[in-house]
C-alpha cells in the first residue's frame, strides 16, 4: 500500500476502511503512472521546449532547449528519470502537467529546483 503506518492509522481514524485505503492507493498509482505518460508525451511532441530556468551561460528569460528524450519510471507515488537535451539532461524527481499546457518538473543535481518547461516562450 502507497501509505506510510502513520498516514493509514489517520485514514482509518477518520472513518476509511482498509478496503477504502487500498482503492486510494491504487488511485495514487493510477494518477503517477498517467502523468508520467502525459510528461513523455510532452517532450515527444515538443522537439524544442523552452523554461523558466535560471541558466549562468545563457542571457535569455526563458532558455530554448532542443529534446532529445524524457524516460521516466513510476514506482507507487514516485516518478523519476531523465531528461536529455541536445548538450546536457538533468535528473528528475518529480512532475506534473498544468492546465495551462506547460509542464512543471523537480530537476535533480546541478539544476536542483522546480522548473516549468513550454512549447513556446509566450506560454511561460
Amino acid at each position: 500500500m502507497h501509505f506510510d503506518q502513520r498516514t493509514q492509522a489517520a485514514l482509518r481514524d477518520v472513518g476509511l476502511t482498509t478496503e477504502e485505503l487500498q482503492a486510494a492507493s491504487e488511485g495514487v498509482v493510477e494518477r503517477v503512472a498517467e502523468s508520467a505518460a502525459a510528461l513523455e508525451e510532452f517532450f515527444e511532441t515538443n522537439d524544442v521546449v523552452y523554461s523558466d530556468m535560471d541558466q549562468a551561460h545563457s542571457t535569455a528569460e526563458f532558455p530554448e532547449h532542443t529534446v532529445e528524450y524524457c524516460d521516466l519510471t513510476t514506482h507507487a507515488a514516485e516518478m523519476r528519470g531523465w531528461l536529455r537535451f541536445s548538450t546536457w539532461g538533468v535528473y528528475v524527481e518529480d512532475g506534473r502537467v498544468l492546465d495551462d499546457g506547460t509542464v512543471e518538473l523537480t530537476l535533480g543535481p546541478s539544476v536542483n529546483d522546480r522548473v516549468r518547461f513550454a512549447p513556446t516562450r509566450d506560454a511561460l
